[in-house]
């Protein structure tokens, strides 16, 4: 306190050193903590990032408050974040040495609301990675974010609770919090699904029923169960990247025939370098048959975590395309997370 009975002023240099500092401390205690670090001055920046920001912004309940944590969230006092079904943890740094605790709540859709915005889905959506990525159309982005029954919660569904001595239900720690979760939904937007306790695989599963249909109409197949790469890859938004090998597969090349009606082999280029033994060739595993397959292989693979910023530098892919195909992986079970945004066989 300074002589006068007000708190002793503390520039923004000395609150973000002072973070810095018990993160470190954290770090070492807890290797799983992981702060909340923006890009630059921007609060969000994807879809869903800047929808959670708005939802809370436009009840007149929280616009008072919920300010009040947008500097804490700039000076990284948001020192650890987890998301999980239906709540949120954090570790917010105050005026004490010691982080406070907040605890936010959040009840599920009701199903009835879920039920209904899977039904005004249908034949809209293209994939899980549109979805994801925000690239959805006008008329479903109003359904999301209406008011009363949409994917966005309101304030009744809400509840909060933090350690700090303020005795107001939204205090600084909790609005820091909240701008806190939207800034994790830029890093994976799928962890909003899993806030609000949502089943994207669902959602998508009622959104292309009239496509898929389309599509076997179309392609005048037997089965149902039986569809071609090109149409799994215009549903799901994932390449069907393969292409046939013949070294690999054992089939032999397309035979092509003579005036004569003999077969006519094409011979092939001597290749430059040695060949390969036959004991050799038989190890080389064969190439993954799409993109799915392949971050699947380099993630199993591997013997420690593969965070998406590794399987962007290795597949080339965009972020939001392996955010689709890493939340497909884990809800087939073939992998499962190490740590929050590490990856690892299941």
């Amino acid at each position: 306190m300074s002589y006068w009975g007000y708190p002793e002023y503390v520039s923004v240099a000395q609150k973000r050193a002072r973070a810095e500092k018990k993160l470190k401390q954290l770090q070492k205690k807890m290797p799983d903590v992981r702060p909340v670090i923006l890009a630059g001055n921007c609060l969000a920046r994807s879809w869903w990032a800047k929808m959670w920001n708005k939802n809370l912004e436009r009840y007149a309940d929280y616009a008072n408050r919920i300010g009040r944590g947008r500097s804490y969230l700039r000076h990284r006092m948001v020192l650890d974040l987890k998301i999980s079904a239906g709540k949120a943890n954090a570790l917010v740094m105050g005026s004490t040495s010691t982080p406070y605790k907040v605890e936010i709540a959040i009840k599920p859709i009701d199903k009835t609301h879920w039920q209904a915005i899977k039904m005004q889905c249908q034949g809209h959506l293209k994939s899980l990675q549109d979805l994801l990525a925000g690239k959805i159309p006008k008329a479903l982005a109003e359904i999301f974010f209406t008011q009363e029954h949409g994917l966005f919660p309101l304030p009744k569904a809400m509840s909060f609770h933090c350690s700090c001595p303020d005795s107001a239900s939204m205090c600084k720690h909790v609005a820091a919090t909240l701008y806190g979760i939207g800034a994790r939904f830029d890093e994976d937007p799928s962890l909003f699904f899993t806030l609000r306790g949502a089943d994207t695989g669902s959602l998508i599963a009622e959104a292309i029923q009239d496509k898929t249909d389309e599509l076997l109409n179309r392609t005048k197949q037997k089965s149902a169960k039986v569809i071609d790469d090109a149409d799994l890859a215009d549903i799901f938004g994932i390449d069907m990247d393969f292409q046939p090998n013949f070294a690999d597969s054992g089939a032999d090349p397309v035979k092509k025939k003579s005036a004569s009606g003999k077969p006519v082999i094409k011979k092939e280029a001597r290749p430059v370098c040695s060949p390969i033994s036959e004991k050799k060739q038989k190890t080389i595993p064969l190439r993954p048959k799409n993109a799915s397959e392949r971050v699947a292989a380099i993630i199993t693979a591997g013997t420690i975590g593969v965070t998406i910023a590794d399987l962007v530098s290795q597949t080339g892919y965009p972020k939001s395309k392996l955010y689709a195909i890493v939340h497909k992986l884990k809800q087939e079970g073939k992998i499962k997370n190490a740590s929050y945004g590490v990856y690892e066989k299941a």
